[in-house]
């Protein structure tokens, strides 16, 4: 064998060996379990879009976040403290995550104990985790099973059902719902806040403004109303926006002064139904 053959030859083995080796180094960091800790928090982090957490916040957190990401439930003390406690930790795909284990297990309560408080809240997780078709098929099959419930019942999965609808556009029903909502429950602020809602969204500005002053009259908070009139207005067109912005600040300067601002409130509100 030639000389160049020959060295060539020893090289080819050199580079299949370090090849070799650096292989074996991979397969051993791979395998080492911190690193596996690490990969999997980083998955965790960008499966929820969460960027940096404080130290002090950091273990807790992650507990959680797997949690969620294993669909098994969180208790309300954890809920509240990955809410309130920092800002960036409750992000919009942690709460969506959140809401569909949420509706995922009363779910499967109200099919085993047939309590419609269950299918109530249910319905307002599956919509919130961005399931509103669901919604529809179980408060359907929740009014079909409760005939002979208390009014506050009826009115509780109407007001579901309807904000269910709303969420597809279908806002005939939604209305339809909220009216026989309130005729069910006249001195509950739900249906009025949905219907205020729906009403905006009609364009029927005047009604709409009249509702969700019901609502606050029946005592929903006004931070609630100031977040879903903030809601409503993300969903519409610039122009209309506008148009309502102009309308409420012309009715209340001062109670609507946050309109001016078109980032308006900032609200945390953990709501059902």
């Amino acid at each position: 064998m030639k000389m160049a053959e020959i060295a060539a030859s020893e090289a080819a083995d050199e580079e299949a060996r370090r090849k070799a080796e650096r292989v074996a180094a991979s397969a051993e960091i791979f395998a080492d379990p911190q690193y596996k800790r690490r990969q999997e928090v980083k998955q965790l982090k960008r499966r929820f879009n969460l960027g940096y957490i404080e130290p002090e916040r950091y273990p807790r957190t992650i507990r959680l976040l797997q949690s969620l990401a294993n669909d098994e439930r969180l208790q309300p003390k954890d809920v509240t403290w990955l809410q309130v406690g920092d800002e960036d930790c409750w992000t919009n795909e942690v709460a969506t995550a959140w809401h569909l284990v949420e509706a995922k297990v009363l779910t499967a309560v109200w099919r085993e104990t047939k309590d419609p408080w269950d299918a109530i809240n249910a319905s307002s997780h599956w919509r919130k985790a961005g399931n509103p078709e669901v919604a529809i098929s179980l408060t359907e099959e929740a009014l079909a099973a409760t005939e002979k419930s208390a009014p506050k019942v009826r009115s509780a999965l109407a007001t579901t059902r309807g904000a269910a609808f709303r969420a597809v556009d279908r806002l005939a029903e939604a209305k339809a719902l909220g009216e026989e909502a309130h005729a069910l429950a006249p001195n509950d602020y739900r249906p009025c806040t949905l219907l205020g809602a729906v009403h905006m969204e009609l364009n029927e500005i005047i009604a709409g403004h009249e509702w969700f002053m019901k609502a606050e009259e029946r005592g929903a908070a006004e931070a609630a109303v100031d977040h879903d009139i903030k809601a409503l207005l993300a969903r519409m067109p610039e122009a209309e926006r506008d148009r309502i912005r102009a309308f409420l600040l012309d009715q209340d300067p001062e109670r609507f002064a946050w309109l001016r601002s078109k980032r308006g409130p900032s609200h945390k509100i953990a709501q059902v139904r």
